[in-house]
């Protein structure tokens, strides 16, 4: 096990290196499955948890974030990427451990504070090493290699994640109906065993190789100003900035307001989230290779009004209705913010990594998922602060037709962040605009391709279904006259004896 960088990288080295981090791309999907998410969600209210506390959850992960100058201050010291993810992604499963552990110590000890705290840590660890990992494979992935690369491993990573949580969703509600009391056990041994997990995924960091990085001299703040400077990647940050704010202040709440205002069981979450991640993973493999192809900046505009859409059409689930009605409404939902979701996510990562210059990429990376992370932390924390505000103002508007009355908005509590992100989501794209990146494509070229592309594969499929069902009776005809001719043979074989 080398812990140095490398000074060349040979193409067995590379291969061997990219399927250590498919692997452990996994490991830390599982991971992410046990202790985050819905599970996490669904624990803190199990807790008691406050409007706020949820808010503050769901914003830890974002507002850590500025924790990732320590890695560029790291990796400027040390110039090995390797060894500083490694390290670090170890200090952030700790506690994740600890909670796991903690209960079966101290009785009474696992507390919505003491969570807070624990994860807290966790994710101040997990970003340091995030953003050395980054530049890790800014420069280890080819650049023409990126979108079907990281396509395919969050093609494997999300199948790994729709099983885990399915499984783990009916083991839960099994929990709740036969065990009560042991609940928040269940819980604390899923965070002991994504720990677990997550030592595996350090493991085999340790064995993939690293190219040698180039050695940035400048000071930190400096380098970091100078990312701000370049007016292309500044558009970029504007732009991401916006689209999270927007995202941030909606997305955390659907779990929140599918348990609560609905009324849906956890496992019917889960299971609207396995739709959403089913259909995410049948589509990014397509977005890796028209991100490659085309730009990911064009991905962007084709997926982007689609999510947009979805968080709109969240808030008139809540409407007056049966379950069965909103339930629908949901599959449909979950399904297009799923192949939605799967362009954005890649061609954002993507193209934060084809716009950063190769020797300070590590640098223009954290100063965006600084930004970002700001926009993303202001949300959910307001929204958990305005949460008891928008619950006792109501909107609504009934048209009446033939003497009927029908209820078309009926606008309360979480429904206006679904609206106001909605809103500030579409906006955004305005500032998506003015980024230029290398090889962009208008989209409407791109649409025409997919729909030539659909056809073509229509067309070859049903052809092949028409060839089939006119071979087929061919088939049957010639069967039936050997069997006429067999049978006339056999009577004229028998008059003859």
């Amino acid at each position: 096990m080398n812990l140095r960088p490398l000074e060349k990288i040979t193409t067995g080295q590379l291969n061997s290196g990219l399927k250590l981090v498919i692997a452990d791309g996994l490991s830390a999907e599982a991971m992410v499955v046990f202790t985050s998410g819905t599970f996490l969600t669904a624990m803190a209210i199990h807790m008691g948890a406050t409007n706020l506390q949820l808010g503050l959850f769901a914003a830890l992960p974002t507002f850590t974030t500025i924790f990732q100058l320590a890695s560029i201050w790291l990796v400027q010291k040390w110039n090995n990427r390797k060894a500083v993810t490694a390290i670090f992604n170890l200090l952030a499963r700790l506690p994740l451990i600890a909670i796991g552990v903690m209960p079966l110590l101290f009785t009474g000890s696992t507390t919505i504070q003491m969570l807070l705290v624990l994860l807290f840590f966790q994710h101040i660890f997990g970003d340091i090493a995030g953003a050395s990992w980054n530049a890790w494979m800014k420069d280890l992935i080819p650049g023409e290699r990126l979108g079907s690369f990281f396509s395919r491993r969050g093609r494997m990573a999300q199948t790994l994640n729709v099983t885990l949580s399915l499984a783990t969703a009916m083991g839960i509600d099994h929990v709740k109906a036969y065990y009560p009391a042991h609940e928040i056990t269940a819980y604390t041994t899923l965070f002991l065993t994504g720990g677990v997990l997550g030592m595996l995924s350090v493991v085999l960091l340790l064995r993939t190789p690293e190219p040698k990085p180039i050695p940035m001299n400048d000071n930190v703040f400096k380098l970091f100003g100078r990312s701000l400077k370049d007016k292309n990647f500044r558009n970029l940050l504007a732009f991401n900035s916006v689209w999270a704010f927007a995202l941030n202040l909606a997305t955390p709440f659907f779990a929140v307001f599918m348990i609560k205002n609905i009324g849906l069981p956890l496992s019917y979450v889960i299971g609207l989230g396995i739709i959403s991640q089913l259909s995410s993973i049948a589509f990014i493999k397509l977005w890796g290779k028209y991100s490659d192809r085309f730009s990911n900046k064009t991905i962007i505009n084709i997926c982007a009004p689609v999510y947009i859409t979805c968080i709109l059409a969240f808030a008139f689930t809540g409407l007056p209705g049966s379950k069965v009605t909103a339930l629908a409404i949901l599959v449909a939902i979950h399904i297009l913010s799923g192949l939605s979701t799967a362009g954005i996510n890649l061609a954002l990562s993507n193209i934060g990594l084809k716009l950063a210059p190769k020797k300070e990429a590590i640098v223009y990376i954290t100063a965006k998922n600084m930004l970002v992370a700001f926009s993303s932390t202001i949300a959910p924390v307001a929204g958990g602060l305005l949460a008891d505000f928008f619950a006792s103002h109501q909107l609504m508007y009934n048209l009446n037709i033939a003497g009927h009355s029908l209820r078309v908005i009926d606008l309360q509590g979480w429904n206006y962040f679904f609206i106001i992100g909605g809103i500030i989501a579409l906006a955004s794209l305005k500032l998506l605009n003015k980024v230029s990146e290398q090889g962009e494509t208008h989209r409407r070229k791109v649409r025409m391709h997919m729909r030539a592309t659909l056809r073509n594969k229509m067309r070859k499929n049903l052809g092949r279904e028409l060839a089939d069902n006119l071979y087929a009776p061919s088939i049957a005809i010639r069967k039936n006259m050997v069997r006429m001719m067999s049978y006339a043979a056999n009577r004229r074989s028998g008059r003859a004896a």
